[in-house]
């Protein structure tokens, strides 16, 4: 007699890393590696959080603070909610995973666009719910009436990707705000907004209003990204006491670190750096989206810190390894649900210029 599994394990696609299986960090910051798989920030994380990680290092004896008491406050103090209504986890996909864990069981419906983010097929597999995937619309942005027509009474659960995961697009808040009037208030609308500050199209803060109107919505965002602290893992989500008291008694404790929570907490203190971060990616998308176009490839209209690139005739496989040859890694785009692309993040200047020199030799 064998052990035997749970067959849901067979329904879990998968998740795959950008960074690959044993990669050592060190090479990537000594330059051995162009690390442009993962849409990581290339900046270092503010001097004063680097000071707030080694001042947290000697207590790690002790067990975090079970209710990240301080980080939380200081997230709720950055985007005026109450305390209570703001969830924390180890990273946005933590959040993600048990908001599908207490809202969904066999029977309930989760819906969301595809292509988008890698980790949304998990969460039916993991609850037995059914998956609702909408195609994107022209110009790869998700279409939110054909997303607001699939809703039933079944659904539970309807995720909008904005910036979107894989494809970069975005839609203005007006839009969401009109998505969010069209569906019903027994659906939690989880609005995942991981790359929000590296958008130039509304204010970052206009969505958060949004939730004095709509007590069914929940903001996601993360410290992986704009805040360069992807090592450490820490999300959160912004919504009603309800939702971060469900989520909460799903989880196992301590689940966001105490070196986690201090660097958390003093990176939200540091907007400037954080706009200097915004300013240094901006820079580096133009020049990017510039060379990737005068290399005759097209590309979606992004928003975030990476590039959405359709190869046309070039082979996906070839190119990606091609390139990894070159101590360059992206992501392929056949993982994330569209053949033919590569996802490339934005590294530092020479970085990038490393990898459109070596993107051009290859296509020749």
């Amino acid at each position: 007699m064998t052990v035997t599994f749970a067959e849901k394990l067979a329904r879990i696609p998968g998740y795959q890393a950008g960074v690959p299986t044993g990669q050592a960090p060190e090479a990537i910051a000594a330059g051995g590696i162009a690390q442009l798989a993962s849409n990581e920030s290339p900046f270092g994380p503010h001097e004063k959080v680097v000071e707030a990680i080694r001042g947290a290092a000697g207590a790690m004896n002790r067990y975090p603070d079970p209710d990240a008491t301080l980080l939380r406050r200081r997230i709720a103090e950055r985007y005026e909610v109450e305390p209570g209504r703001v969830a924390v986890g180890n990273g946005s996909c933590e959040i993600l995973l048990a908001a599908a864990e207490a809202l969904c069981e066999p029977g309930a419906e989760i819906l969301y666009a595809w292509p988008s983010f890698s980790i949304y097929p998990h969460l039916a597999a993991l609850t037995d719910a059914r998956e609702i995937r909408v195609p994107l619309a022209d110009c790869e942005v998700h279409d939110l009436e054909a997303m607001a027509a699939e809703v039933t009474a079944a659904t539970q659960l309807a995720i909008v990707c904005n910036p979107n995961n894989p494809t970069g697009t975005h839609l203005p808040a007006a839009q969401i705000a009109a998505f969010c009037e069209r569906i019903p208030g027994h659906v939690t609308i989880a609005l995942d907004e991981a790359y929000i500050e590296f958008q130039t199209t509304d204010d970052p803060d206009t969505t958060v209003d949004l939730l004095a109107d709509f007590p069914n919505l929940v903001i996601l965002r993360t410290f992986s990204k704009v805040y360069g602290l992807a090592g450490l893992r820490v999300g959160f989500a912004l919504g009603s006491a309800k939702f971060r008291a469900a989520i909460d008694a799903v989880r196992q404790p301590f689940s966001v670190n105490a070196l986690a929570q201090a660097a958390a907490a003093e990176a939200v203190l540091h907007q400037d750096d954080v706009e200097q971060r915004i300013e240094r990616t901006l820079v580096e998308r133009i020049r990017v989206e510039e060379g990737l176009h005068e290399l005759g490839l097209n590309t979606a209209e992004t928003q975030t810190n990476f590039s959405w690139i359709d190869l046309g005739d070039a082979d996906e496989k070839a190119v990606v390894a091609a390139l990894a040859e070159q101590a360059i890694a992206v992501r392929p785009g056949t993982p994330l649900g569209d053949p033919g692309h590569i996802r490339v993040s934005y590294g530092t200047a020479a970085e990038n210029d490393r990898f459109l020199a070596a993107l051009g030799e290859i296509l020749d």
